[in-house]
């Protein structure tokens, strides 16, 4: 789909704050509200936009750690690969995951409440797997910034 730089701006605004109304947001962008919420319906309906969310601050919830796992496979085949992220994909724990190049293959952003919670993801996703040749976690000290904005070329 291609986007002008109305749908960009839209998006952009959406990006910061999706509980706009479509009033605000029509104004903000310089739209007919009418001709902003067809944009924005299309945006919707092409996937552009995958979902409307709400951001929780993990520090009014409680403590938890966040991991950084580096995992090396032990053989490169497709199937034994497709196996590992299927189980990934079903793991509460797993925050993302990211197939990677070099000498890693995946890498892991694990949240957990503690480190007993941990050593069970691990013994559930990680030493369970056959073809792990080994992983590595980093725990993080202070998320310094987190974004969840995409980029949106100009």
């Amino acid at each position: 789909m291609f986007l002008d730089r109305l749908d960009k701006a839209i998006l952009r605004q959406l990006q910061q704050d999706a509980s706009v109304s479509n009033l605000q947001l029509a104004s903000l962008v310089g739209l007919s509200p009418p001709a902003c919420f067809k944009r924005v319906k299309k945006l919707k309906s092409e996937g552009v936009i995958a979902s409307q969310v709400v951001l929780l601050d993990q520090d009014k919830l409680g403590a938890c750690l966040h991991m950084i796992v580096s995992v090396e496979m032990e053989r490169d085949r497709l199937d034994l690969n497709d196996g590992f992220i299927k189980r990934i994909r079903l793991s509460p724990e797993v925050r993302e995951c990211y197939q990677v190049t070099g000498g890693i293959d995946f890498v892991l952003l694990v949240t957990v409440a503690n480190m007993p919670d941990y050593e069970t993801f691990c013994q559930r996703y990680l030493y369970s797997e056959a073809n792990m040749k080994n992983f590595k976690t980093q725990i993080s000290m202070n998320r310094v910034k987190y974004d969840t904005c995409a980029v949106i070329p100009d």
